[in-house]
């Protein structure tokens, strides 16, 4: 996880890898934030922040850094990873830029078999006992990753970890991950990004109060 921001010798505040992507988010549109008028989600749920890392693919500086920093993750709590996987559709792109960096193989996983040809769920190269690191854009409950995980594990594959850009820290997906025993990274995590929008004054004093609420609670969360 990103350390705590410290100060430079100018006196400047120095930005934690977190607190740069939260920046950077909050900055060209990949999230926002209505606790007026919530989203809702596939799941029902209604919710004051919506991500779509998508976006971040169309801005080169900003894919570039997150790019880095998965690298550096890999390099650093990961050693020995032998390919990369990214998680459909939002994690391929991404996955993919690392994998190149890295020189190593990459491959994707479905949400479900294809429902033609081969049928696979993993696409790509399959080498038995080859140790890989899982690229997801966004962990919210943990299903989706967890479900690529046991894919890849069922196709032969080792899993080194799991590393996102942003989590919204719910408890459900810790534990999800720690029953598994997958070892979980992510560059930036919902508290790091509200605590960025106060100081961004994108927030009011009601709307942390509305937005620290749902963090708690997302699925009896009413606004």
């Amino acid at each position: 996880m990103a350390k705590f921001a410290t100060m430079s010798w100018s006196g400047q505040r120095d930005l934690s890898v977190a607190e740069r992507i939260a920046r950077m988010y909050l900055n060209i549109g990949v999230v926002k934030l209505s606790v007026e008028q919530p989203y809702t989600w596939s799941s029902g749920w209604k919710s004051p922040i919506y991500c779509d890392g998508r976006i971040a693919l169309s801005y080169p500086n900003t894919r570039t850094y997150i790019k880095h920093e998965l690298v550096e993750v890999i390099r650093k709590k990961f050693q020995g990873t032998e390919a990369i996987a990214g998680v459909a559709t939002a994690g391929i792109a991404q996955g993919a830029l690392v994998a190149d960096a890295l020189d190593l193989p990459f491959l994707y996983v479905r949400p479900k078999p294809k429902a033609h040809g081969m049928t696979n769920m993993v696409e790509g190269e399959i080498t038995q006992g080859q140790k890989v690191v899982l690229i997801e854009d966004l962990v919210s409950t943990g299903g989706s990753s967890a479900k690529a995980a046991a894919a890849l594990d069922l196709s032969g594959f080792e899993i080194m970890g799991l590393i996102s850009i942003f989590t919204y820290g719910f408890d459900q997906a810790q534990e999800l991950f720690a029953n598994a025993e997958i070892p979980f990274v992510s560059l930036c995590n919902y508290d790091v990004l509200i605590k960025e929008a106060v100081e961004q004054n994108l927030i009011s004093a009601t709307s942390l109060t509305s937005l620290q609420s749902w963090r708690k609670s997302p699925a009896d969360w009413q606004g």
